[in-house]
């Protein structure tokens, strides 16, 4: 079906079309609130929206039927949460998703609460009961306010038709601006489809801030000062454009940056100036960085919890630390400031670029020998198979040569994401999408709204047998879109994380961390896709041939079930 031509942002304010009630009295030029939504997003560049349909929202389904936004059919909320939320680290504008009232909202959470940690720009919808039952306990009714108030940037209800694109506006504006976040949309089903002017408000522009000539001077100084500079990199706010141009200043002046838990691959994994990752469970080579060094820069990120090992780490008030966020609250950050620059990371970044520096020896030095502890860290095992079951260690040496320069990977939680954190190349900005408030069930969802949003790059995700059945359903939708994750599940048929913290805390009295599985490859296998079970060590080299091959030429998703040993870890 060709896609109607969409009406374009205006460049002036619209002035309110007055409400029409009655079909009979439309006149061609009025739309109902529900499209004009539709065509609100569709201006703001939004390409995909992630749904679990509802009768509540049923007017903006209809807008969607022509529309040049591809719709993503889940089959849990939770599932087009996460896509979403996924959606809005991939690229410079939130991701989208839909859901119903009441059960629908409530499944959602866990995307919106991943989004608000995580500072992830994404916007939620959610179809309400009419306005006219509101109070009188409807079916489904909730008080999506109280719900949402205190994990999203902004919770706004469509009760004036004509506002509705306004509010796209808004939410747009809300979920980028300042720290990114989540922002929550309801809409009252009887609202949605009133009749209103189809004129759309213009995008509010979004203030990168920047770098003033006195924050330039004061971390001129500072680096002067410094022997052992540190910068550290997070948070999703980036641009290729960005990474690459602090990548070359780091490179230049021989200083060294570390990555925020979980996001690595703006400062790429072969840069001599990146020296690994800083957060749970984080190897020797960068733990005790934090304190060591004698200027620390946080770029896009502050130290809070995670980094600083549960406000431990850094808390010395007489600590250089400077603060790169345009987040003027400095949520989540412990620890000294000694300045804060107001700036996104590209406004900064560009900045950064004026200021030249003789180069110390003592970086030199400083960034070699941690550089070198990084190349040991992440060298791989050996590739040939050993005797026994199965290893992630033998999977890992045998898939990373064969990744191509920009390929992807998710994860959700569990320490089978520490394979990744150990050995994933993330050569560019945006290869390592997790999800950093430690929430289970990501790991698929994220790889297909990562395939589907990037279908030539190579989508890798690793999944806990434990996290994979949250969310291993969104497979259906892998198969239905024709996403082509390279889905690998690490089955040490327990919840490993929790049975670590057990056994430091109660040894040797294992209770509720152990799991029994299913055959996870014949389900990939029921989902349309292809999988094969591996257990014993010498079958993975063929294992990843075989999924490959039916990645490339079958455009099918690919699931390894790997059976692995209990208590083996990355590191």
């Amino acid at each position: 079906m060709t896609p109607e031509p969409q009406p374009t942002l205006t460049s002036s304010p619209t002035r309110p079309a007055a409400v029409v009630h009655h079909q009979d009295r439309v006149g061609p030029a009025l739309k109902s609130a529900g499209h004009v939504i539709v065509d609100s997003l569709v201006a703001h560049g939004v390409e995909r929206s992630y749904v679990v349909p509802g009768e509540s929202f049923l007017d903006v389904l209809d807008g969607l039927h022509n529309s040049t936004i591809e719709t993503i059919v889940c089959r849990h909320e939770g599932g087009a949460a996460y896509m979403a939320e996924a959606d809005g680290k991939l690229n410079q504008r939130p991701g989208v998703a839909m859901v119903t009232r009441g059960p629908g909202a409530a499944n959602a959470h866990v995307g919106l609460h991943t989004a608000w940690q995580d500072s992830t720009p994404m916007l939620l919808f959610v179809g309400l009961i009419p306005f006219a039952h509101r109070d009188r306990e409807a079916f489904q009714e909730f008080d999506i306010k109280s719900w949402f108030d205190t994990g999203a940037k902004r919770v706004m209800v469509l009760d004036h038709p004509e506002r509705a694109s306004e509010i796209v506006a808004e939410a747009m504006f809300a979920a980028m601006s300042g720290r990114p976040g989540p922002v929550v949309v309801g809409l009252p089903e009887d609202v949605i489809r009133q009749q209103v002017s189809p004129a759309l408000h213009p995008a509010i522009p979004v203030a990168a801030g920047g770098m003033a000539s006195t924050d330039a001077a004061a971390l001129e100084a500072a680096l002067a000062e410094s022997s052992k500079p540190l910068f550290v990199t997070g948070g999703n706010d980036w641009t290729q454009e960005a990474a690459d141009q602090l990548t070359a200043w780091l490179e230049q002046h021989h200083i060294p940056a570390a990555a925020e838990w979980r996001t690595q691959g703006t400062v790429p994994f072969h840069s001599p100036s990146y020296v690994g990752p800083i957060g749970y469970g984080r190897p020797r080579p960068t733990y005790d960085l934090l304190e060591e060094t004698d200027l620390l820069v946080f770029v896009g990120t502050v130290p809070g919890d995670v980094i600083t090992d549960g406000f431990v780490c850094r808390q010395d008030w007489n600590k250089e630390n400077f603060l790169v966020t345009v987040d003027p609250s400095l949520r989540g950050r412990s620890g000294p400031v000694s300045r804060q620059i107001l700036a996104k990371p590209e406004a900064f970044v560009r900045g950064l670029a004026d200021i030249s520096l003789p180069v110390k020896d003592e970086w030199k030095a400083w960034t070699g020998r941690m550089r070198a502890e990084q190349e040991r860290f992440a060298a791989l095992p050996p590739a040939a198979p050993g005797a026994g079951q199965a290893r992630m260690d033998t999977l890992m040496a045998n898939l990373v040569p064969r990744l191509p320069e920009d390929a992807l990977v998710t994860f959700g939680a569990g320490e089978h994401t520490n394979w990744a954190h150990r050995y994933f190349p993330t050569r560019r900005y945006a290869s390592m999408i997790s999800a950093r408030n430690g929430s289970m069930g990501y790991s698929v969802p994220s790889a297909v709204a990562a395939s589907l949003a990037e279908p030539r790059r190579r989508v890798v995700t690793i999944a806990g047998d434990g996290e994979f059945l949250m969310n291993g359903q969104e497979l259906a939708t892998a198969a239905q879109y024709g996403a082509t994750p390279l889905v690998i599940v690490m089955d040490n048929q327990e919840y490993g994380t929790i049975r670590t913290h057990q056994e430091r805390h109660y040894p040797q009295r294992v209770s509720g961390t152990q799991l029994k599985n299913p055959d996870f490859a014949l389900m990939a296998k029921a989902f349309g896709g292809f999988g094969v079970t591996v257990t014993e060590d010498r079958d993975v080299p063929a294992a990843l041939d075989a999924a490959l091959a039916a990645i490339d030429q079958d455009g099918v998703f690919a699931l390894i079930h790997l059976v692995v040993e209990q208590r083996v870890k990355a590191y």
